[in-house]
């Protein structure tokens, strides 16, 4: 059977990732399609018996099961497709399910081919590449307080025309712990891996990468270690604001807690050993009492702003090419405004 190798991704007209649902959900091929020749519970049965009954077994069940599915995806996902049709198939390492699906369709007529050491061989692609890519580009980093709009000023650059890393937005987090969004999981490591390693590989080298001060974990997800590396050797775009401004601009992206203080008091009660019991039950009673502004300006002057000022001492210490900038406010206008400047 004829393979394909990860330089010929761009040759095909669709690339089919045939592992499970589960599997597909962590990470994928960019671009690729799930048709599962197995499904979650059918994979897990395949894999007990292979386990404790037998190898032969577990693949005269898992044939059974695969012919089923695959006879499905014929009757519908290819049902229409015409035989100039070329499909790319890749499965976990290159092995019997994708060779199942390359191999039916080839009967048929299709110019289908399987990838060559499957979604192992292109996970350990992204794994080397994420180890040397961030070091081919230039990067601007943008620092500055708690709330001072970093993440709408990444907007603002974008739209400007900037080459903008916003790792914030892959992670579905805002970072801190306050930061993961209502009803939007994490996506899995890998999956964050792959998404960094696309925008990465799209950026000109010629142009910088205006990116946010992160830290090392954005919620449970990891920065990869070459990237942070490479952020921290690079000049930064320092913003200051003024502290009503910033409480302002935290209460409007964080109103889901404005509905639901109980949570935010869970939340805020791991901080107790920081900054003590003192501290975590005044806070509580401001939530309690939704005075939000209150609660916001003292959370930034005992909290985050230390603990920012530490952070940027250790990691993004200042140096003679950094940009410093002041807004009187964090408004749309004024952003866009202070990308214009940034960019000029």
């Amino acid at each position: 059977m004829r393979v394909a190798t990860l330089a010929d991704l761009s040759l095909f007209d669709e690339i089919i990732d045939v592992r499970s649902p589960a599997e597909y959900a962590e990470d994928c091929v960019p671009g690729a399609i799930n048709l599962p020749v197995l499904n979650n519970a059918e994979r897990e049965r395949v894999g007990t018996l292979y386990k404790q009954v037998s190898p032969f077994a577990a693949k005269k069940t898992g044939a059974a099961l695969v012919s089923r599915n695959i006879a499905h995806h014929i009757e519908t996902w290819f049902a229409d497709k015409p035989k100039t049709y070329r499909p790319l198939i890749y499965c976990w390492r290159g092995g019997s399910r994708s060779g199942a699906m390359t191999h039916v369709l080839q009967k048929i007529g299709f110019d289908a081919m399987q990838l060559s050491g499957g979604y192992k061989a292109y996970r350990k692609q992204v794994v080397s590449e994420l180890t040397l890519l961030p070091a081919t580009l230039q990067y601007r980093v943008l620092c500055g307080p708690t709330g001072c709009g970093k993440s709408r000023l990444l907007t603002a650059l974008a739209d400007a025309g900037a080459q903008v890393l916003d790792l914030e937005a892959l992670a579905s987090h805002r970072g801190s712990l306050l930061g993961a969004l209502p009803g939007e999981p994490q996506p899995a490591q890998k999956g964050f891996d792959t998404a960094i390693w696309v925008r990465l590989t799209r950026f000109d080298p010629a142009r910088p990468v205006y990116v946010e001060s992160e830290s090392k974990r954005i919620g449970t997800l990891v920065v990869p270690d070459a990237l942070i590396t490479a952020m921290r050797a690079s000049p930064c775009v320092r913003i200051e604001a003024p502290l009503d401004a910033r409480v302002q601009l935290l209460i409007e992206d964080y109103t889901h807690f404005l509905t639901d203080p109980a949570t935010l008091n869970t939340q805020l009660g791991y901080l107790t050993e920081l900054r003590g019991k003192e501290n975590i039950q005044a806070w509580q009673t401001l939530a309690h009492q939704a005075a939000w502004s209150e609660l916001v300006s003292s959370l930034l002057e005992t909290h985050y702003d230390p603990a920012y000022r530490k952070s940027l001492a250790n990691n993004f210490a200042p140096r003679a090419d950094d940009l410093c900038l002041s807004v009187a406010d964090l408004s749309a206008p004024s952003l866009r405004d202070l990308a214009q400047k940034i960019l000029a």
